[in-house]
């Protein structure tokens, strides 16, 4: 799931880098137009609407749900950058997946991890100046504090998803996708 401002396209490209070609890869498009022209958001971020996010979550829930008659959620890992890993996270942390990977992601206001969250992997850059590092090292905590499996590849670097990590992300996608029914 992609960022603020990007599109469906945006990551996937990612997907023969992290499975091979017998998995399926969706890109998903973000409910809402960007308000400074091209690309899509989940909710608005300048500034931020917090009333738009019930609403972008009803409609991430009901697309995966769809998308779950074709592929059962408990094989399907979910995977966002930035927006999308917020997104991911808070939608994804209620549904049976298989695994979680937030990129650059951060936890919405309240959030709470629910009851039985899929293995969930961070990935998120040190230098990041567009979301604080503090922002996946709190998601972490909340997860491992709740009884969660959550990992944390931090990298050099700013709001990307670094090449460095790919190798890892790949690795943890898989296991997951293979440890399922």
């Amino acid at each position: 799931m992609h960022g603020w401002g990007a599109d469906a396209d945006d990551l996937l490209d990612l997907g023969p880098l992290l499975v091979g070609p017998e998995v399926s890869v969706v890109a998903l498009r973000a409910p809402e137009p960007h308000p400074y022209g091209t690309g899509r958001q989940w909710y608005g971020l300048q500034p931020i609407d917090w009333s738009q996010l019930p609403s972008a979550r009803a409609a991430l829930k009901l697309r995966l749900e769809e998308l779950a008659g074709s592929v059962p959620l408990a094989r399907t890992v979910l995977l966002g950058f930035s927006q999308g890993g917020a997104m991911a996270l808070d939608v994804g942390s209620s549904l049976p997946l298989a695994g979680i990977v937030a990129c650059s992601g951060y936890p919405h206001e309240g959030w709470q991890p629910g009851a039985a969250v899929a293995p969930v992997l961070l990935s998120h850059g040190r230098e990041d100046p567009v979301v604080p590092f503090a922002a996946s090292e709190a998601v972490q905590e909340q997860l491992l504090a709740a009884g969660h499996s959550a990992e944390l590849l931090a990298f050099k670097g700013g709001h990307t998803i670094d090449s460095a990590v790919l190798p890892q992300i790949s690795v943890f996608v898989r296991q997951h996708l293979t440890t399922q029914p």
